[in-house]
């Protein structure tokens, strides 16, 4: 099946891309979701504005993304955890908890776009990559303490 991609979608292209995907991927996913229209005569005529439009709201976003960057760059988050033995925590720090610290902050980024691989389990200072673009990325510092360390 043929569909033209209204939004961006991950591993398989970006908006006003016309793609081949399985017939049960398309009408099961990307058409309830309204990431897709399939691709008939007339919506690849509508095709070319709908890539016009594309090239412009993308550049809109880049723009927002880049001056967020720049208010990122000035921040760093500090989470405080019980430790057990090695300074192995007890839990983790999971990009929806880096999500709601920067919300706490003012900053109102989805937990998705929080590139975190695997919740961080140990004590320690990391640098999580938050995708806002697909061109743009920030880095957060984030610094994860024992209890211990903090009643000290």
């Amino acid at each position: 099946m043929e569909v033209i991609l209204k939004e961006d979608v991950n591993n398989l292209g970006h908006r006003g891309d016309v793609v081949k995907v399985a017939d049960g991927y398309g009408r099961n996913y990307l058409l309830p979701k309204k990431l897709a229209m399939e691709a008939t005569a007339a919506n690849k005529a509508v095709i070319e504005q709908m890539k016009a439009s594309a090239v412009r709201k993308s550049a809109k976003e880049k723009g927002e993304a880049e001056a967020l960057v720049a208010q990122l760059n000035t921040l760093s988050l500090v989470f405080v955890r019980k430790v057990g033995e090695n300074e192995h925590l007890f839990g983790s720090v999971t990009s929806a908890d880096i999500a709601h610290e920067l919300e706490a902050k003012g900053f109102n980024i989805d937990r998705r776009k929080v590139q975190l691989e695997e919740p961080l389990k140990q004590v320690g200072e990391f640098h999580v990559p938050v995708k806002l673009h697909r061109e743009v990325t920030a880095h957060i510092p984030v610094t994860v303490k024992g209890e211990e360390a903090a009643a000290e």
